[in-house]
């Protein structure tokens, strides 16, 4: 591929959304593999090597070709003009979309590239990007299916894929229908995955925000006195989500650990704290009650269950359909390495995260509201209200209360919040005091430290 469309892509790169060397220089771009799609069409996938200074790493790009100036349709997905030729991002391109589903539904191969089907395909849908994700590009066909394509690639197995096909059946996971291979790093890789689109369906982030804009327009009422209390939907989201936990138990590996791995873990929560102070020293207040969390965690003497689990697990990755509530995206954060989103974990990450998730969705409105005092005290009730609704409906699916464990879920839920809060610093300022007030409300509890 020429050099000139490689300076192209070092300058578009950084301005995608599911780019995630944002805030860092591009060294260079390197074509590592061009898969031609479609004849003399244009039409090629390209695996990119992106050289920073963090390291490198690998993206895949469906690439387009035009003899002269884009269609208006395609305008916003135009990457600039090189060697007399007009290149975009064709995963906005109908044509391309209809092919993609095309070679999925023949179980095709070209060139390297697998095309698997697992149940029959019905063609002839249009097709629409979906325009909200962070770090994938899914392709929605009609109301019947949608195509998520990994941007961010790692060798391997993608762990959507893998549970996916081991939650077949289960009526809280979107059904797999088919995906995309293609060699990486010299394995097996996983490119996209398509899946039955959940029509009729509305995010769980979008519903709770909805019941606390509903109560802060109430300012006069409780949480429960609202009509648009979410504490009966967030019971029916924690059972759904233990019911996912036991099918993955049931599907997949499980096993307990013991005082070597706790000790291992606990320093790996050490380990973020460290970086994360040296990114915000304003947690340096809160950095003892937070070690007296972590070493809570070694001197547990029980053995724990670990599984696999979501992994990146908030309202923003649930779907309440017309049936009940559907998880999607079991991919983990893409952002980690591989071998660690595919790693046996306690299920109670997915429970801190969601929990976490619930203060994001009461008391990210206050941000832009200054310091109404009474409308932070509705939102720590909204919050409070519905944390525990969802652990009162996965107790009882689950048989076992996640509160119960209160050393292990205090530190998830610490974990979690350092974590945003070195996001929020880099990427929404504003937003900081959320995980903050979270952390500083979670210190208050924590054990005294014994150990230095």
């Amino acid at each position: 591929m020429m050099s000139a469309l490689t300076t192209l892509l070092e300058q578009w790169l950084p301005a995608q959304r599911w780019f995630g060397g944002k805030g860092t220089a591009i060294s260079s771009v390197e074509v590592e593999r061009e898969t031609p799609m479609n004849g003399g069409s244009g039409l090629t996938h390209v695996l990119l090597t992106v050289h920073g200074p963090d390291g490198d790493a690998r993206y895949q790009l469906l690439l387009g070709r035009l003899d002269g100036p884009p269609p208006q349709r395609l305008a916003h997905a135009t990457i600039g003009e090189a060697d007399g030729a007009t290149w975009y991002d064709a995963a906005h391109d109908q044509e391309a979309a209809d092919l993609l589903l095309r070679r999925i539904a023949a179980g095709e191969s070209v060139d390297g590239l697998g095309f698997h089907r697992l149940a029959e395909i019905e063609l002839g849908h249009p097709s629409r990007v979906v325009g909200a994700e962070q770090s994938n590009t899914s392709l929605v066909y009609g109301d019947k299916y949608i195509l998520k394509l990994f941007r961010r690639l790692q060798p391997g197995l993608n762990p959507d894929l893998e549970l996916s096909r081991a939650l077949v059946g289960n009526p809280h996971v979107a059904q797999p229908l088919g995906w995309i291979e293609g060699e990486v790093g010299g394995e097996a890789t996983t490119l996209g995955l398509l899946q039955c689109f959940q029509r009729h369906a509305t995010e769980g982030w979008a519903m709770a925000t909805a019941s606390v804009r509903d109560l802060f327009a109430e300012g006069d009422l409780h949480a429960d006195e609202v009509g648009g209390d979410f504490a009966a939907e967030s019971e029916r989201l924690g059972a759904a989500t233990a019911e996912v936990h036991q099918a993955l138990r049931e599907a997949l590996p499980s096993r307990t650990v013991g005082p070597d791995q706790l000790a291992g873990a606990t320093r790996q929560l050490h380990e973020r704290l460290d970086a994360a102070l040296t990114v915000v020293p304003d947690l340096g207040p809160y950095a003892e009650a937070l070690r007296a969390s972590y070493d809570a965690v070694a001197e547990l003497s029980a053995p724990v269950p670990v599984q696999r689990v979501h992994g990146d697990y908030h309202l923003g990755q649930v779907l309440r359909t017309q049936t009940g509530w559907v998880l999607l995206d079991f991919e983990g954060e893409p952002a980690r390495p591989l071998a660690e989103r595919t790693a046996l974990m306690s299920p109670l990450r997915d429970v801190a995260g969601m929990l976490r998730s619930y203060d994001y969705a009461a008391r990210h409105l206050l941000a832009a509201r200054g310091g109404d005092a009474q409308l932070a005290y509705r939102a720590s009730e909204w919050a409070e209200r519905n944390r525990q609704a969802f652990c009162d409906g996965y107790a009882r699916a689950a048989g076992a209360d996640p509160r119960d464990d209160v050393v292990l879920l205090r530190a998830f839920e610490l974990d979690k919040a350092v974590y945003e809060v070195v996001y929020e610093a880099r990427n929404r300022p504003t937003w900081v005091q959320i995980p903050v007030g979270s952390i500083e409300r979670l210190a208050r509890n924590a054990p005294k430290r014994t150990a230095p």
